[in-house]
């Protein structure tokens, strides 16, 4: 049975692995610098980690799968062209275990992140993907996200277009 919580602070550790050994691919931008800044502001409760449990696998009460959720005032100051910080809620990482994929726990834990944006009075959360992942745009779509900007942006992507896609779910 998969269950989705917040995950405690002693958990990290497991959550970031699960980063790291089922995140990069093509198309996503995975640096260990932007990691550690993503898991200090969890850490430091700006952040939340919310995560998919399978209670019934092999390894019980294993992490599965996470989802990270940002709050407005430290996420990056570029989305500040789609709202303002103190009314958005950003997620950043999202994964799950290869051998869970394709059974809509991404949406979920999507899903999950946008009601717990609810709880910090957010009106807008937004996340960003590559313009050609269609993995993510099929769940983020299925969560509730539209795009609203697609940009070239060589910096961070590598594959493909090399375009960064915004979405955003309102919620207020």
């Amino acid at each position: 049975m998969i269950t989705l919580r917040q995950a405690a602070l002693e958990e990290l550790a497991d959550v970031k692995a699960l980063l790291w050994n089922h995140g990069p691919n093509e198309w996503n931008y995975l640096t260990e610098e932007g990691v550690d800044a993503e898991f200090s502001l969890i850490e430091h409760g700006t952040a939340v980690a919310m995560v998919a449990v399978d209670s019934l696998g092999a390894g019980s009460n294993q992490i599965i799968g996470f989802a990270v959720l940002i709050d407005g005032a430290v996420s990056p100051d570029y989305l500040t062209k789609y709202s303002a910080l103190n009314e958005l809620c950003f997620i950043g990482d999202v994964v799950v275990s290869s051998a869970y994929s394709g059974q809509g726990i991404a949406t979920k834990l999507l899903e999950c992140c946008i009601e717990k944006s609810k709880e910090k009075r957010a009106t807008v959360v937004l996340i960003e993907r590559h313009e050609e992942n269609l993995a993510s745009a099929g769940m983020m779509r299925k969560a509730g996200f539209k795009v609203v900007e697609t940009f070239y942006d060589p910096t961070k992507r590598s594959a493909g277009s090399r375009k960064t896609s915004i979405l955003e779910c309102r919620v207020g």
